[in-house]
């Protein structure tokens, strides 16, 4: 990354993975988005925080249950419910335990669709696997995993 004088001078070192926006709502969305935090108050698992004026999601907190909270409280059309509620996978990262020779299976065990299965493997511990297509970007997994080893990524992405 090439650092310039408005990164130096903000203390932005690193570069930012893009934002997770609420379920059913995608970056395209927050052009509509007045940034009131209505969708944050509503959250009853309080993932949802605003950063720059607009909502995303942090994993860390904990996980989506999809109750719908968020797009029911929010005055401006931001909220899309015919289309997944998120457009982002589970990830299981070079961090992940088990690559070390450790057991461990938190992800697999708490992913409610079981979208992640752990793989058997001679000499260690089986290590997970993601079956993207029964993912629903909940994000249990992420706030689960010890070794902070699972993030997300685009459905896409994980598809190719």
């Amino acid at each position: 990354m090439a650092l310039n004088r408005r990164s130096f001078l903000s203390v932005e070192l690193t570069e930012h993975p893009a934002p997770i926006r609420p379920p059913w709502s995608r970056e395209a969305d927050m052009a509509r988005c007045t940034g009131c935090a209505a969708c944050v108050e509503a959250c009853p698992e309080a993932i949802l925080l605003m950063e720059r004026g607009l909502p995303q999601v942090a994993f860390g907190r904990g996980e989506c249950s999809f109750c719908g909270a968020c797009a029911e409280a929010c005055p401006e059309p931001v909220f899309d419910l015919t289309r997944p509620a998120f457009a982002q996978v589970a990830a299981v990262g070079a961090g992940c335990l088990t690559l070390g020779g450790v057991a461990c299976m938190a992800c697999a065990d708490i992913c409610p669709e079981a979208a992640i299965r752990l793989r058997p493997r001679i000499g260690g511990p089986a290590v997970p696997e993601l079956a993207a297509s029964r993912c629903t970007g909940c994000g249990a997994c992420v706030a689960i995993c010890p070794a902070d080893a699972v993030g997300m990524q685009e459905r896409e992405a994980a598809d190719a």
